[in-house]
């Protein structure tokens, strides 16, 4: 007789939806399951900005503890909020496939004035005396990821910038409620649980977080009968792509709420890796690309991170680092 499973998750939409999408495959594989309900720091402080709290894992650690204290057998994240380092006496069971990797503009009013503004250089409207356009002095985008922010600043440095936290739904209903011009999602979040509108833009030219669109199964080390319930639902070109991000981001020294991007993506035979580090001001990037065959791709992440350090990133690191970002 197969034992009941406690699959531990926060209780968001979008956790659950995860969380369910995991206890649908244990079903499948014959192995029964149940959700454990657990607030994070970060449902619980929906104010301050991810960057000024200073906690790697805030979406995740409270899952991990109660891993540890065997209140739950495994536990359903989000992987780009997984610190690089998983606590100690927690591994890693299964990657799933990966879903859409894009963050997006959600937006308000016309599409039309909107990709007016993102298309011009610099997000500087040509023509200000059409007072229906947004002026680059008042173009407002919301979000709380110090990522996002220094992206579109190095590409919009006019643009102005408000805190948006909460989970998704909270998110969406702030944005229709301000008077923002948009806001930044991952359309992984809202494509899941079929909150992407109508009124949103692909952000193509800008680079996710590490393993961004991906979700991870952790459970105890010494677990075998829990790993291998759950290790065939590992996509093994997510877990090497995803395992690339993260290292790129883990030789940088940065976490989850650092102005570090990655994405490694299978081509054929080959990975392609593209990656950046900006200033939280924007006014400086780093960028590198990388092509090997997935054959050598195992260090990839390492390599590519070592290079960018060299190319002028300490620097930026060093900068980030007074901060007390990283």
């Amino acid at each position: 007789m197969k034992k009941q499973l406690r699959i531990g998750t926060r209780d968001s939409q979008l956790a659950v939806w995860q969380a369910t999408l995991v206890q649908d495959l244990l079903r499948q594989n014959e192995i029964p399951s149940e959700l454990v309900y657990i607030k994070s720091e970060g449902d619980l402080d929906t104010i301050t900005p991810l960057y000024e709290l200073g906690v790697q894992g805030i979406f995740t650690k409270t899952l991990d503890a109660a891993l540890l204290n065997n209140r739950i057998d495994i536990a359903v994240h989000s992987m780009k909020d997984v610190p690089t380092a998983m606590a100690q006496g927690l591994q890693q069971a299964a990657v799933l496939s990966r879903a859409s990797h894009k963050d997006i503009l959600v937006y308000n009013g016309g599409r039309d004035a909107i990709e007016k503004v993102l298309q011009s250089e610099n997000g500087i409207e040509d023509n200000l005396d059409d007072l229906s356009q947004p002026s680059p002095s008042t173009f407002l985008i919301a979000t709380s990821s110090i990522r996002r922010r220094a992206q579109w600043l190095h590409r919009y440095p006019h643009h102005q910038f408000d805190n948006l936290r909460g989970n998704v739904n909270t998110r969406m209903r702030k944005l229709k409620e301000s008077n923002w011009n948009g806001a930044i999602f991952a359309a992984a979040g809202l494509e899941r649980i079929q909150l992407r509108p109508q009124n949103s833009i692909d952000l193509d030219w800008m680079l996710p977080a590490p393993a961004q669109g991906a979700i991870l199964i952790a459970c105890r080390e010494g677990d075998d009968e829990t790993f291998e319930a759950c290790h065939p639902f590992n996509d093994p070109i997510t877990a090497l792509c995803t395992k690339i991000e993260r290292d790129f981001l883990k030789t940088l020294l940065g976490g989850c709420s650092t102005p570090i991007s990655g994405l490694a993506q299978m081509n054929y035979a080959q990975i392609e890796f593209k990656g950046n580090i900006c200033s939280v001001d924007g006014t400086q990037k780093i960028a590198i690309e990388k092509k090997v065959d997935i054959a050598l791709s195992e260090d990839l992440g390492i390599k590519a991170g070592q290079e960018m350090l060299q190319k002028g990133g300490q620097e930026i690191v060093a900068t980030i680092r007074q901060k007390n970002i990283l």
